[in-house]
């Protein structure tokens, strides 16, 4: 069996050593990763394109681009997140100070999963950093070619008591999983990441999961539909449609339910041309496995677009789905692929109620121009993050916190959120030693009307 445990001991002895606590080191460190994404970049893409066919505009865009700008962000800022915050104190603590010193945890461990398999494994190294941290990073078995270059990165640079890349499959994860890390962050499905949290509760470690689940988009009766049909076939095609948060159906007002499937077809002939199949910048299902499952949902309902596939290239056109309900297969479990089933609602009631049949999604994209609607819906259903009048686009800015609620995940993480997420909050009160109160003392007398005072 596979045996983590000397390199995980190596890694919390580099970090007692006190070396990568220091600002000076950590943005060294961040300038030194920002310099291998620069100058491994046309390496990135290709190791993209040959694992997913991702086109070098998706490379760029979704796994280099976000994490450069991500960089560049965190130096900017992280002086002032890692200083002490002194905050105030109560009365009864008169003559003290209070403050919040940020703390690394130490060792930490980084699970990456295969659809942006370059930007997810990156992302969060960037806060372990930032932090003070050592890590580990596990890259997806699944796209073997990026997995071997991160590794090849990030040992050109970075010594293994500091950050190492672990490849394997299963039996991998769960080696590392059996060794007491300090924090977990992992990405990845709902199945996986309760086994994630099953290995972290017996060493009591602190996590973060971001997770996934069936994201609605919601095209009310006032919605741009052009506009609308438009930023959803970008946001649930981008990448096959194997993104966490892509819109993973759409429920769509029944007074425009023709007029927005008709702007739909024309927004994904317009992204991927009349043959997607055919063309070269088309990203395809990342396995076997995954192409037989999302095959089996194109009898879920009727096509209205799409539907073709190539099981040899491992390609399935981006498909638009018509009649289906919440008893249909393709609405049991999340799709992860290009198909999207569209359901029509007459009040937005009964949107609501049946996104509430599900667990809380990850992300929730509406469409309208009403703000009362907007409220309504915001107000009723949780959910992780998301969008008004766009898809995915809240991802893209370090100022948000991307992140699950309930079964979408825990924690979240970009800009200042990521290093919160590898960081504990210690709490120090500093007293004075000029004065004493007495009336906290058992044998003061009259002690316990002042403390009715102070406490009551």
């Amino acid at each position: 069996m596979e045996n983590y445990k000397p390199l995980r001991q190596k890694q919390q002895e580099y970090f007692r050593s006190n070396q990568t606590k220091s600002i000076s080191f950590r943005l060294e460190a961040l300038d030194q990763l920002r310099s291998i994404i620069k100058n491994h970049e046309q390496e990135i893409i290709d190791a993209l394109r040959k694992d997913l066919n991702k086109s070098e505009f998706e490379a760029y865009t979704t796994e280099i681009g976000i994490l450069l700008e991500e960089i560049k962000f965190t130096k900017k800022h992280l002086h002032k997140w890692a200083k002490p915050r002194k905050v105030k104190t109560a009365l009864s603590h008169t003559g003290t100070k209070g403050y919040i010193y940020p703390q690394p945890y130490g060792s930490t461990l980084i699970i990456a999963p295969w659809n942006y398999p370059f930007q997810l494994a990156i992302a969060p190294l960037i806060g372990a950093i930032s932090a003070g941290n050592c890590a580990i990073i596990k890259p997806s078995e699944l796209t073997p070619t990026i997995s071997a270059l991160i590794k090849k990165m990030i040992e050109s640079v970075f010594p293994e008591e500091y950050i190492a890349v672990v490849e394997g499959a299963v039996e991998t994860s769960q080696a590392l999983l059996n060794e007491p890390f300090d924090y977990l962050f992992f990405t990845g499905s709902v199945p996986v990441g309760k086994i994630v949290m099953e290995a972290a509760s017996k060493h009591l470690t602190p996590l973060t999961l971001e997770l996934g689940g069936k994201s609605p988009a919601i095209v009310h009766h006032d919605a741009d539909l052009k506009l609308a049909a438009k930023r959803i076939a970008w946001g649930k095609f981008i990448n096959a449609g194997q993104t966490c948060i892509a819109p993973d159906y759409v429920y769509v007002h029944e007074k425009v339910r023709e007029s927005f499937i008709s702007c739909l077809k024309e927004a994904i002939a317009d992204l991927y041309g009349k043959q997607p199949l055919e063309n070269r910048d088309y990203t395809r299902i990342v396995s076997e496995k995954h192409f037989n499952r999302l095959e089996e949902f194109l009898t879920s309902g009727q096509i209205a677009y799409g539907g073709k596939t190539n099981k040899e290239k491992l390609s399935i056109e981006p498909t638009v789905i018509t009649d289906v309900n919440w008893g249909s297969p393709i609405m049991e479990d999340e799709i992860f692929g290009p198909l999207l089933p569209i359901m029509e609602y007459k009040d937005i009631d009964d949107v609501i109620a049946g996104v509430l049949n599900f667990p809380n999604p990850l992300a929730l994209y509406l469409f309208t121009s009403d703000k009362q609607i907007e409220h309504y819906v915001l107000e009723s259903i949780s959910f992780g993050g998301g969008c008004i009048n766009d898809t995915l686009y809240h991802l893209a800015t370090p100022h948000l916190p991307f992140g699950g609620v309930g079964t979408s995940g825990m924690g979240s993480y970009h800009g200042k959120s990521s290093f919160d997420a590898f960081s504990h909050e210690k709490s120090v009160l500093k007293q004075s030693t000029v004065f004493d109160m007495p009336f906290r003392y058992p044998n003061s007398k009259d002690g316990l009307k002042w403390i009715r005072r102070f406490l009551g």
